[in-house]
């Protein structure tokens, strides 16, 4: 194992904080030039889901960082002119096409699998290719049907072949049409000058750390590791080498690594106050939530409804670089409805209005109710600033 430099650098948590919500757009003035996709080059990765409530999570996580940017100019600027691909990064994510070249570790490993969970019957594959090669794109039922049944994991010999030919890299998702996944052969989707395999191993691992550590500001080991989901043997092999300089933050307890442009300059500017998608790169893995913030936050969108503590699914409130709360949303008509709200404590009230007001906005609410606030205490002053906002 690479013996690595001990720290030099001492950074408080508040410090650590601060250069981690910049790091992820958060602190100081948004790009507005740069739009949409300088969000996505500046995360690295923008994971998808199917829930949509306000909208879907790809959509949340540029609305958090530069307010209300229109959807259709969202989804535009992901899949026009190819700017994106959807590959398996923290989860399935979208991801700069200037990774492409990146994931060819990943690639390689998928097609080196000695196995699949689907069996594919002789010639489907080959079948699946020729027919995008003539008449591409085309989405799953397009190609020949998404399913063998109506049960969701039935998937077609097509379906398999399809998905099979995208994590080998001979085929990319072109665009989302119905949330359907519209297929393409990446010879045609992806820039020759980065359609290649060229790296080995080590730097697409290298690379990788080194761009989850920007993405970051500042982390442990294992959340450069979880920013792409790396295994901690592969991190540590290429660490020494990223570029990535050790800290030390108080109250971590841990190791961690810094961008040295990210402790540059101190981190200052303007607070973002917004709802966050539980899938919001910020907070998607919960131990370093817990650790930078002090704030637990787990989705239960998939816990049974008696069980559920905060909603199904419940948007942490991002103000003045603190997370104080949680709404868990929905709409009825022309109404932005939260049906749970948990406040940490009556400061956070107008906060959490203006969340609300600006996400109503967004999704062409014209008037928000709020039907339950865990402090009984703090629902009539939540219920009057937002009167008071609506006029």
């Amino acid at each position: 194992m690479t013996t690595l430099p001990r720290p030099t650098i001492t950074l408080t948590a508040d410090d650590a904080r601060r250069i981690a919500l910049r790091a992820q757009g958060l602190l100081g003035a948004p790009d507005r030039r740069a739009g949409v996709r300088g969000v996505l080059r500046h995360l690295g990765a923008v994971q998808l889901d199917t829930i949509s409530v306000l909208a879907r999570s790809h959509e949340l996580v540029p609305y958090a960082r530069l307010g209300a940017v229109g959807r259709t100019t969202v989804e535009d600027a992901y899949w026009k002119d190819t700017h994106a691909f959807e590959y398996w990064s923290h989860a399935a994510c979208l991801l700069p096409v200037e990774e492409w070249p990146h994931f060819a570790f990943r690639r390689r490993a998928y097609r080196n699998r000695p196995h699949w969970n689907h069996e594919l019957p002789d010639g489907v594959y080959e079948q699946v290719v020729k027919q995008l090669r003539t008449e591409g794109p085309l989405t799953a039922t397009e190609l020949g049907g998404a399913k063998r049944t109506s049960e969701w994991w039935d998937w077609s010999g097509t379906k398999v072949a399809v998905e099979r030919a995208l994590m080998y890299g001979e085929v990319v998702c072109v665009e989302r049409r119905g949330w359907k996944r519209v297929y393409d052969l990446a010879e045609r989707a992806v820039p020759t000058a980065l359609l290649h395999d060229e790296l080995d191993d080590a730097e697409c691992l290298r690379r990788l750390v080194r761009l989850a550590g920007e993405s970051l500001g500042v982390g442990t080991r294992s959340d450069i590791a979880d920013y792409h989901r790396l295994r901690g043997e592969q991190v540590d092999a290429v660490l020494a080498d990223s570029g990535l300089v050790p800290v030390e933050v108080a109250g971590w307890g841990k190791p961690a690594w810094a961008d040295p442009a990210a402790l540059a300059t101190p981190p200052r500017g303007r607070h973002r106050t917004t709802l966050l998608s539980p899938f919001d790169s910020l907070i998607w893995e919960r131990a370093r939530t817990e650790r930078i913030f002090g704030f637990t936050h787990r989705l239960e969108a998939y816990t049974p409804k008696p069980k559920r503590v905060y909603g199904y699914f419940a948007m942490p409130v991002l103000a003045g670089g603190r997370l104080v709360g949680r709404v868990d949303p929905a709409r009825e008509g022309r109404t932005l409805v939260a049906r749970q709200v948990t406040l940490d404590g009556p400061r956070a009230v107008p906060a959490v209005a203006q969340a609300l007001l600006e996400a109503a906005t967004w999704v062409n609410c014209t008037n928000v109710r709020v039907e339950r606030v865990d402090d009984p205490a703090l629902h009539g002053p939540l219920t009057a600033e937002l009167a008071r906002a609506l006029g």
